[in-house]
C-alpha cells in the first residue's frame, strides 16, 4: 500500500493574494487525506471498499476559487461558534454582544469570515502516524466576538484508517466557543450517486426541536415514535418529511457521557461495504443530509444536488447561547476548550 508520510504542495492563491497550501497524508493501509490551509478543509479523503477499490468519499471542489465563492462549508473547520445563533446576538455577563449577520438576520458558522474562510498556519508533524497542526489567532472583536481566541486543530491520519481531529482553544476574555468539522461524506464515492441508501445509526434518545427557520425552540424531545429515530440503522430515504422529502437537518443530544471519547454515530453504504464511525468528546451531534445542495459542480465535474452527501458534526447544540438547558458553550480566561473528533473508516466483506 505504500509508506506513511506527508507531502506539501501549493493548491492556489486566494482573491486577496494569500497562498493556500495543500498537505497530503498517507498511511500504509490505502487511506489518503488531503488538507488545505484555507479553512482547514479536508478536500479529499480516499479509502478502500470491500474489494480494496479506493475512492474519494468527501464532496468538494477541484479549484480554490469555488471554495472561496460557492462552498456550502465543504470539509472545513467552523467556528468560533458552529451552527446558528438567533438574531446574531446574545447576552454575556450583563451586556449584549452583537455578531455579524450571514444567515438572514442570524449568525451562522462563525460569521461571513469565520474559521472556514481564513487561511490557517500549518506545521507538519512527522511520526509513524502523519499529522498536520493548524493554528489560528482570532482577534478581539472578530465577527463581533469578544476576546482574542487562540485555536489549534491537529489532524492525524492513524494506522487504523481514522482521521482524528484534536481541537483546542484559549481566550483572554469570556467568549462562546463551539468548533466542529463540516465534512460531507458519500461512502459510495463523491461521484457515486449520493447517500439516500446509506444506513445511519445515531445513539441518541433526544433531539433539539427546530422551528421553521431551523432554529431550536429550546425543547428537547424524545426521538421514539418519530422519523428522527436512528437508534436502529435506517436508510436515509426510508422516512419522508411532511413535504414528502427524505432530508434531515437537526441536532441530537447523544447518550454517551460528556467529556469521554465515545462512538455516537455510524453510517454504512451497502453498495461498497464502506462504513464510517464518528466518535466525539462533545455532548451533541448534528445530522445534515445536504438538503440545500443545488446543481453545484464538484470534483471531476460531478454535479451535487440534495442528498449528494451527509454531515455528522459533533459539538454543542445550535443556538446554545440562548438556551440554558443546553450544554453551555462559554469559555473563560484560564480555561481550555478541548474537543476530539474521530472519523473511523472500514469496509465489510
Amino acid at each position: 500500500m505504500g509508506k506513511p508520510g506527508i507531502e506539501k504542495d501549493v493548491f492556489g492563491t486566494t482573491a486577496d493574494g494569500t497562498q493556500v497550501d495543500r498537505y497530503t497524508l498517507r498511511n500504509d493501509r490505502g487511506m489518503t487525506v488531503r488538507l488545505l490551509t484555507l479553512g482547514g478543509i479536508v478536500s479529499e479523503l480516499h479509502v478502500p471498499d470491500r474489494h480494496g477499490k479506493i475512492d474519494d468519499v468527501v464532496l468538494g471542489f477541484d479549484n480554490l476559487g469555488q471554495y472561496e465563492t460557492e462552498s456550502p462549508y465543504f470539509g472545513c473547520l467552523v467556528g468560533r461558534v458552529a451552527f446558528r445563533i438567533a438574531g446574531a446576538k446574545f447576552d454575556l455577563d450583563g451586556r449584549t454582544v452583537s455578531l455579524a449577520q450571514n444567515n438572514g438576520p442570524h449568525h451562522m458558522h462563525g460569521g461571513p469570515k469565520g474559521f472556514s474562510r481564513v487561511v490557517w498556519h500549518a506545521e507538519p508533524v512527522e511520526g509513524p502516524e502523519p499529522a498536520v497542526k493548524l493554528t489560528y489567532v482570532s482577534p478581539d472583536g472578530d465577527q463581533g466576538y469578544p476576546g482574542t481566541l487562540r485555536v489549534t486543530a491537529l489532524h492525524t491520519l492513524t494506522r487504523n484508517n481514522e482521521l482524528r481531529i484534536a481541537l483546542t482553544a484559549t481566550t483572554d476574555k469570556p467568549t462562546p466557543v463551539n468548533l466542529t468539522h463540516h465534512g460531507y461524506f458519500a461512502l459510495a464515492g463523491a461521484a457515486g450517486g449520493g447517500v439516500l441508501d446509506h444506513l445511519v445509526w445515531i445513539d441518541a434518545d433526544r433531539y433539539s426541536v427546530m422551528n421553521a427557520e431551523t432554529l431550536p425552540t429550546g425543547e428537547l424531545a424524545a426521538v421514539a415514535g418519530t422519523r428522527l429515530d436512528f437508534r436502529k440503522p435506517t436508510a436515509v430515504r426510508a422516512r419522508l418529511d411532511e413535504s414528502g422529502k427524505p432530508g434531515y437537518d437537526l441536532g441530537y443530544l447523544h447518550n454517551r457521557p460528556g467529556g469521554w471519547l465515545a462512538t455516537v454515530a455510524r453510517v454504512r453504504d451497502p453498495s461498497s461495504g464502506r462504513s464510517l464511525e464518528v466518535a466525539t468528546t462533545e455532548p451533541a451531534i448534528i445530522f445534515y443530509t445536504g438538503n440545500a445542495l443545488t446543481s453545484l459542480k464538484g470534483k471531476g465535474g460531478k454535479m451535487y444536488g440534495p442528498q449528494a452527501g451527509l454531515c455528522l458534526e459533533p459539538g454543542r447544540l445550535p443556538d446554545s447561547v440562548h438556551h440554558p438547558d443546553f450544554p453551555p458553550t462559554l469559555l473563560r480566561p484560564g480555561e481550555e476548550y478541548r474537543h476530539t473528533i474521530v472519523y473511523r473508516f472500514g469496509a465489510a466483506e
